[in-house]
């Protein structure tokens, strides 16, 4: 299964369970998220959800390239990219608050999923950023509109998407992007964090979280995310693209 969803009292958990590609995002995947989604909807007594990786190497490396680099045009590129968009969105504003427990590494896409959530608990051996620059493209499922929609200063946001690179643990914490770092158990780590939240009555997060969520529906986020994603499409068809690709396929071989 590439994906376990799993209820833990009143925590539901979504892991990525794709270890040996370090976790990286197929169809299927998406096909969980949705499900996460609906399962949250259809139950009241959920009182946060968790999105994490299996094992300790990666949370999330993006997408899957060795299937997604089958898509050629810009018109080949959108439906993916728009699906997995409009998921996070679902995820971005789901009722409860929701925590990317972030156990390894998280570039690219991946760092995309953490960012849409609303807490980033980070081990401190973990390393993430927004690498698609790297390959000619920019974020495409939405990161690039929650980077900047979430990180207090906007010039530090920016830095993150135009430098291309993945960011220490510590870095992510002074810059505001984590919102608490950790060593050892992530287990231990989660339970921590949610000490005193798991405290309050589950109606008081809700309400909390539709304040968010009314703010960025009278903004219309998702139609910015939706330009985000049209703007990786036409540059996913471009040469330059295709080329940094084969090149990072090759090298893993």
């Amino acid at each position: 299964m590439t994906y376990i969803i799993n209820r833990e009292e009143n925590i539901l958990r979504f892991t990525i369970n794709r270890p040996e590609i370090r976790n990286a995002i197929n169809s299927d995947v998406i096909d969980g998220l949705e499900q996460l989604v609906s399962d949250v909807h259809n139950d009241s007594t959920i009182k946060f959800v968790v999105i994490t990786g299996e094992g300790n190497d990666a949370f999330c490396s993006g997408g899957d390239l060795s299937v997604f680099h089958n898509l050629q045009t810009a018109q080949d590129a959108f439906p993916m990219l728009e699906r997995m968009a409009l998921a996070l969105y679902d995820i971005a504003t789901l009722p409860v608050p929701v925590i990317a427990l972030v156990n390894g590494h998280a570039v690219g896409g991946g760092c995309e999923i953490a960012t849409a959530c609303d807490f980033r608990i980070v081990s401190s051996n973990a390393k993430c950023g927004f690498i698609q620059g790297t390959l000619a493209i920019t974020t495409g499922w939405g990161g690039g509109t929650y980077l900047l929609e979430k990180l207090a200063r906007k010039d530090l946001a920016l830095q993150m998407l135009c430098e291309a690179k993945p960011y220490t643990a510590t870095a992510l914490l002074e810059n505001g992007w984590a919102t608490k770092t950790y060593d050892g158990n992530k287990e231990q780590a989660l339970q921590s964090f949610l000490e005193n939240m798991t405290q309050v009555e589950g109606s008081v997060h809700r309400a909390y979280k539709q304040i968010i969520v009314r703010k960025w529906t009278a903004q219309k986020l998702l139609d910015q995310v939706k330009e985000e994603v049209k703007a990786c499409s036409i540059l996913w068809e471009a040469d330059e693209h295709h080329e940094a690709v084969q090149k990072f396929l090759s090298k893993r071989k």
